[in-house]
């Protein structure tokens, strides 16, 4: 991996690590709701029927599972479907696009399988190299020596092939999910505000706002960071640098927007699941994150708009009812947030869905999964002890953390959602893996600073690796079980 033309290098690494997964799972299904919902929306707009969802077909699927007053539904077509608004609309417009390339049939999956990784999963590896090198550039002092230049393109690299081997992602590509969209998009927009910063173009601001745009109707959960970062470009760019970037935020989300405040007759935002959520993280019979049972509740309400109205109602009366739990569950969410990545892992697993392994195999590959996240994160923590002073792009990446995490904390957290953060923390461990641990001890040893830095970063590593601990001894009897000699056949459930 040395010498010039590194980014392509990293791409190619990137792209054969997620295209042998690929292979081997050619003709596999789907494993969850949220997959087959985006596959219907996808098939309804390859077909030219819209954005719609439960057509005959896939309402006789999910029969067995949720019972759908469909004959009562407003505007129910059953050869068509339903208009929905429950979805952001950009990822399965993007598998439309590859059905309508490669066909609707069965082997719509692995299409979609191998596209994702080519176009979405393997570019995450050199994005993150660009955004490493410019945010260390930006950082990097105007008389920085040749060592330190070499440090910092180390680090980015370091950071890079963290990403293109990063056991998780490579499977991302396997599932129908908005992640594996959301995560090039959202690490694509924050380049283009670095580069914002170094050029500001009217292009390069346009830009960012576009970028920014498309990852809000993605996963509308982004929107806080995108008005953020255009007071970020008012505050440290210029006037013009917030109003373009603005303009295309708002040129690319209104309109969807406008789409869904006519199909409701009310003002509606990019999705309509923020009701849905806010039932499922305070559900009496849920602990701040996903709960199998009561995600059937509201599946049922075929208006979007009433869910979402029945859903905050639900949640209000939840949280009025316990005020005592909101400290708790917040707590519990911050836990979830920063666990180990192991849910979807035992999902499938349990449910069979990738067959039988033995003990030794399947404990090490249990390992393999979840040691990455707990190397980079405490990485990355000792990564920003490292860096020295202040600048504005650290205050961008301070605002997506926070927009990211805030979210999650007061609705509903699980492990998968600090994945979009994982570049950005494999940023920060390129910085101490560049440096090492002896420069933690010159860090300590140069100012107050400097040792309030390492403390801060050292407090951090404990309450991680005291939150993981505490994960896994509340899920021991859950991971004895799917280690054992039927843990294939458990069946849990999401």
């Amino acid at each position: 991996m040395r010498g010039p033309g590194f980014a392509p290098r990293v791409y190619l690494l990137a792209l054969i690590a997620r295209i042998i997964p690929v292979i081997a799972a050619r003709g596999m299904g789907l494993g969850l709701d949220d997959m087959f919902q985006y596959d219907m929306l996808a098939r309804s707009l390859a077909a030219g029927n819209g954005y719609r969802w439960y057509a005959r077909a896939d309402a006789a699927r999910v029969a067995p599972y949720v019972d759908l007053d469909l004959a009562g539904a407003k505007g129910y077509d059953p050869e068509r479907g339903l208009e929905t608004t429950f979805r952001a609309p950009l990822y399965p417009a993007f598998l439309a696009l590859v059905y309508l390339v490669f066909g609707s049939g069965e082997a719509r999956f692995t299409a979609a399988r191998a596209v994702q990784a080519v176009l979405l999963g393997a570019p995450l590896a050199p994005l993150t190299y660009f955004a490493a090198r410019k945010y260390l550039a930006l950082r990097a002092s105007p008389l920085i020596t040749t060592m330190e230049a070499s440090r910092d393109e180390s680090g980015a690299r370091a950071a890079a092939i963290a990403i293109a081997l990063y056991p998780i992602l490579l499977l991302y590509a396997l599932g129908l999910g908005t992640e594996n969209l959301f995560f090039v998009l959202v690490l694509l927009s924050v380049i283009l505000l670095l580069t914002a910063w170094t050029k500001p173009t009217p292009v390069v601001e346009m830009a960012a706002g576009l970028a920014l745009g498309l990852s809000a109707l993605t996963r509308s959960v982004i929107l806080p960071f995108c008005l953020l970062a255009v007071l970020w470009l008012w505050r440290y760019v210029s006037w013009r640098a917030a109003g373009m970037s603005a303009l295309a935020l708002a040129a690319v989300t209104l309109p969807w927007v406008a789409r869904n405040t006519r199909l409701h007759g009310q003002l509606t935002g990019i999705e309509t699941s923020l009701g849905y959520n806010m039932y499922l993280g305070y559900h009496p019979q849920g602990d701040g994150s996903f709960v199998f049972g009561p995600s059937l509740d509201l599946l049922p309400i075929l208006d979007d708009a009433e869910r979402d109205r029945v859903g905050m109602a639900a949640a209000r009366e939840f949280i009025r009812s316990r005020p005592d739990r909101l400290p708790g569950l917040a707590w519990n969410r911050l836990g979830f947030f920063f666990g180990l990545e192991k849910r979807a892992v035992v999902y499938f697993y349990s449910n069979n869905l990738v067959g039988h392994m033995d003990f030794i195999p399947l404990l090490i590959l249990l390992i393999l999964l979840l040691l990455p996240f707990v190397l980079l994160s405490l990485s990355a923590a000792l990564g920003l002890a490292l860096l020295r002073g202040r600048h504005p792009v650290d205050l961008l990446l301070a605002l997506l953390f926070a927009a990211c995490l805030l979210p999650h904390v007061l609705i509903l957290a699980e492990d998968r959602f600090h994945l979009l953060l994982v570049p950005f923390m494999a940023m920060m461990g390129g910085v101490f893996w560049s440096q090492g641990a002896r420069a933690l001890l010159l860090r300590w040893k140069e100012s107050s600073t400097g040792r309030l830095a390492v403390c801060t970063a050292l407090v951090v590593c404990a309450l991680l690796a005291a939150n993981w601990g505490a994960e896994l001894h509340r899920d021991s009897a859950k991971l004895g079980a799917v280690l054992g000699a039927d843990g294939n056949r458990t069946s849990y459930p999401y």
